[in-house]
């Protein structure tokens, strides 16, 4: 388990089901977080916790849960996927439920996965895409050493038209 001041991020337990459903199925971020449109069902995501045991270097991907260590309560996820590793380079994504936002886990579990990606897993580095018009999530990617990159213009679809999406990444060595 990787522990913090606030938070700590363990792995996916069956008992997560709830608690995936709930981060999921919240539309204020599809087609932005994630690239689904439409609602998850448990038989899906029961069928997603089955295999999320699986060996990282197997299937590129982990998913950890950021639970507050006040309450023990599960807040968020932060992921890392697109794993290459011959570049030992991962994409990190990390959503938190809304109702748990702007108390500091996202930026705990964010510096959290960066020690465990560069100490643990030897990544070289990390990166991700933010949409244009979502300063949180910029402001909270350049607090942890993300640099911006580069612009994909007009990359993401809204209900009010085309956004831009940031790239940004962080080089783990000498962190």
């Amino acid at each position: 388990m990787l522990r913090g001041d606030t938070v700590y991020l363990r792995a996916l337990e069956a008992d997560d089901l709830a608690f995936l459903y709930e981060i999921e199925n919240d539309g204020s971020v599809w087609g932005l977080a994630s690239d689904t449109l439409t609602p998850i069902s448990h038989y899906s995501l029961e069928r997603y916790l089955d295999a999320a045991a699986a060996d990282f270097y197997e299937v590129r991907q982990l998913r950890l849960v950021i639970c507050a260590r006040a309450d023990d309560a599960a807040v968020g996820t932060v992921d890392l996927f697109n794993f290459e590793p011959h570049h030992r380079r991962a994409a990190v994504g990390i959503m938190v439920l809304q109702s748990r936002r702007r108390a500091g886990y996202a930026a705990e579990a964010l510096l959290l996965t960066q020690r465990y990606a560069r100490r643990t897993l030897h990544l070289h580095q990390l990166y991700c895409t933010i949409a244009g018009n979502n300063q949180a999530s910029l402001r909270l990617f350049r607090g942890a050493a993300f640099r911006r990159v580069g612009v994909r213009r007009q990359w993401l679809s809204t209900d009010v038209g085309w956004e831009d999406a940031v790239e940004m990444q962080c080089v783990l060595t000498g962190q």
